[in-house]
């Protein structure tokens, strides 16, 4: 019923664990069971779902846009003597300076592939916007006794 990133796109069909699709991807409506009423139903609102579809893709590229013309987004954080933080910067501190900065991000788009920052300086990450619609910013940590 849409683009699944690693499964499949639009119209797919697509094999997957029973519990998979019993817990996660009926209940959320981004499947159905490929039996014959599903897939002609699924036909008759094809156009509409492309259109959706393409949509979000088309929004998710304005997005990028944005947030590639806005180059480093600067963070401000309590640290020690040795340039250490006292806790951490996550993902919810990152979309909330981003959305501060005029480009609204959520955290669960934010991708931190090495966990949490920990150390002042400038960190290469990935936000996700939409399957395959990813950009990369540069956080930069700096640091206030």
């Amino acid at each position: 019923m849409e683009n699944i990133e690693n499964l499949g796109t639009l119209g797919d069909k697509v094999n997957v664990k029973a519990g998979f699709a019993r817990n996660y991807l009926v209940p959320q409506g981004k499947a159905k069971p490929a039996t014959k009423e599903n897939l002609e139903a699924f036909e008759k609102q094809r156009a509409e779902l492309e259109k959706i579809a393409a949509e979000a893709k088309a929004t998710a590229e304005a997005r990028k846009g944005a947030i590639e013309a806005l180059g480093t987004v600067t963070i401000t954080a309590k640290v020690g003597s040795e340039g250490k933080l006292f806790g951490s910067i996550g993902t919810a501190d990152i979309a909330d300076a981003l959305t501060a900065a005029n480009c609204a991000v959520e955290k669960r788009e934010v991708r931190l592939p090495d966990g949490a920052i920990r150390e002042t300086g400038e960190h290469e990450l990935d936000i996700h916007l939409y399957t395959d619609t990813d950009v990369s910013i540069t956080v930069s940590i700096v640091g206030e006794e």
